[in-house]
Parts: structure tokens; C-alpha cells; sequence
């Protein structure tokens, strides 16, 4: 039966929540888009008169629809070109879903986004609707068809590979984004010394191209080894611009929740770096030139505000 207008709104009430989980379960907006999507086709084919609970309902069907994408996701990313990255997603996107609690923030950020990528597919389904939603053990095991005890096991094992590489202490906003803009001024100006004291001593920088933009393969560890490529990194040259398309702007933003570089030419995001603040110093630099995994970013940005850039071009 066609969706009455009731049903429709269901639906679209729930949608924001929907795409929020699927990006933290995917770390693409775009399968994210397309897993709502899917989402909406079997609530448009659903027996809707026995469904108690629509948001239980669509939740269910969306974190099995997750769970597929997930499976073949990582033969995908197998075969990808170089380091896969998550998609960054600016302030003020719904997809970042709920920020109250230090636990929702966190869920969405690069640095927690590209370690559960070490999860299972279900550990990584118990955390973010635990960790991120509140959903408690028994509904997260009503959705995956386990125990509760089962459920409170997986979220357990999960927990621990998250917060097994966190133990560092977190900064405050308005500290980190202090830290962000001195270490743009360093890497601007190329002085090594100044960006070795803001990295931490076992500071790793990863970056996606995805096989269109150049990227290092493997990621770079150690303060040294950082600073030196990110010298080259921020050094002007017209081969560099021949392939952003011109003289990049700098801008200090917020992406996924903390403080980053957002690089835009003209109208266009061309590259964010997710910079992981600790109170030790930027103990990541996560760099995204994937064209491909930059266009809601691009589109977000044309109708945000964004102030003044740090550096007007390179």
C-alpha cells in the first residue's frame, strides 16, 4: 500500500538519526545516504499495520542494511588505492547526529571513526548504538538476533580495541583549536623545530587520495618524520596547485567535532586535515584529498559560515 502522509513523516522524522548512524557505522556519507535510502524502500514495501514501534522498526532494517554494506566494504577497501580514510563531515552537518555527551562526540570523530575500522562489523554495530545513541544491551540484541549477555560481551571486546589506543587525556575546544593555529603558522612557515614541539613523540600523519590525488601509501610515525613531510607538504609549488586546480586558501574549521585545516580552492574543499589534539600535542594529522569523499564537504561549505581564512593562499 502507498505510504499515507503519517507514515511519510514517520520516516522523515527519523531520517536525520538514521544517516547519523549509518555514517558512524560506514564513515561514508555517501553509503550512509544510500543505506537511508534502502531503509525507506523497505518501509515503503513493509506491512506497516504490524509494525508496534516504526523507529525500532527502521533502526533494525537500517543496521542489518549496515551490516551487509560493511561485509563488502572491507573486501572493497582491500583492493583501495593507498590508506582509507573516513569521510570528514563539516560542523553543523546532521550527519554528525548527536554531540551532548563526551561519548557522542567522540564516536564521530576521525580519530575513534578510523579505529573502528579494526572492529568486527557487529562489534562496531553494539558500540555506536550504545556508545553514540543510548540504546541499552537489550535492544541492541533484539536488532542483531543475540543474547543480551551476548550483546554485553561484544560491547565490551569493542570497547577495549576503541580505548586501548585513547589513554591520552583530551583538551578543551578553544585549547586545541589554539594548537591547530600554531601548527598551521609552523607548517606554513617550514621551521621543523616549531612543528616538532606541537607533535607528540609517536605522532603518526595518514593521508587518502584515493588513487586520483597523490597521497603517501603507509603512514608516517614519529615527530620528525611528520614535521619533515609536512614541510614539504605546505611548500608552494605550481605542480602542486596544477592539481588542486589553483593557490589554495587555509581556513581553521571544525570537522567531525575537533578543530582541523579545511583547504579550499575557489568554491571547492579540496582537502581537510583531522588534526588529534592531546594534551601531550597533535598526536595525529589525518589528511583527506579524495575528491570523491570531499563533495558534501564542498557542498557544506557554500552554504556555511566560515569566516576569514588563516592564510589567503599559499
Amino acid at each position: 500500500m502507498p505510504l499515507s502522509p503519517h507514515e511519510v513523516d514517520l520516516f522523515e522524522d527519523s531520517r536525520a538519526r538514521l544517516e547519523a548512524i549509518a555514517y558512524r557505522l560506514l564513515g561514508s556519507t555517501s553509503d550512509a545516504e544510500d543505506a537511508v535510502q534502502d531503509t525507506f524502500l523497505r518501509w515503503q514495501a513493509a506491512d506497516r499495520e504490524h509494525v508496534e514501534t516504526p523507529e525500532a522498526w527502521l533502526t533494525k532494517v537500517l543496521t542489518n542494511l549496515c551490516l551487509n554494506q560493511l561485509t563488502s566494504a572491507r573486501a572493497r577497501r582491500e583492493t583501495y588505492v593507498g590508506t582509507w580514510l573516513p569521510e570528514p563531515v563539516l560542523a553543523g552537518d546532521r550527519m554528525l547526529g548527536p554531540a551532548d555527551t563526551a561519548e557522542q562526540r567522540e564516536s564521530v570523530s576521525m580519530a575513534v571513526l578510523t579505529l573502528m575500522e579494526r572492529l568486527s562489523a557487529r562489534e562496531r554495530v553494539v558500540y555506536v548504538l550504545r556508545e553514540a545513541f543510548g540504546h541499552s544491551h537489550g535492544e541492541i540484541a533484539e536488532i542483531l538476533e543475540i543474547t543480551e549477555s551476548n550483546c554485553q560481551q561484544i560491547y565490551r571486546r569493542a570497547k577495549q580495541h576503541v580505548a586501548g589506543d585513547r589513554a591520552r587525556a583530551e583538551v578543551d575546544g578553544a585549547a586545541a583549536r589554539k594548537v591547530v593555529e600554531e601548527f598551521l603558522a609552523a607548517a606554513v612557515s617550514g621551521e621543523i623545530e616549531r612543528l616538532v614541539k606541537l607533535l607528540t613523540d609517536d605522532a603518526m600523519s595518514a593521508g587518502d587520495g584515493g588513487g586520483k590525488i597523490p597521497a603517501r601509501a603507509t603512514p608516517i610515525i614519529g615527530a620528525l618524520a611528520v614535521a619533515r613531510f609536512l614541510r614539504g607538504l605546505f611548500k608552494p609549488t605550481d605542480a602542486k596547485w596544477d592539481i588542486v586546480g589553483g593557490s589554495p586558501a587555509l581556513y581553521v574549521d571544525v570537522v567531525n567535532g575537533a578543530p582541523a585545516v579545511v583547504v579550499v580552492v575557489g568554491d571547492r574543499v579540496v582537502g581537510v586535515m583531522s588534526l588529534e589534539v592531546t594534551s601531550q600535542g597533535v598526536a595525529a594529522v589525518r589528511i583527506q584529498v579524495n575528491p570523491d569523499k570531499l563533495e558534501r564537504a564542498t557542498r557544506q561549505w557554500a552554504v556555511s559560515e566560515h569566516g576569514e581564512p588563516f592564510l589567503e593562499a599559499l
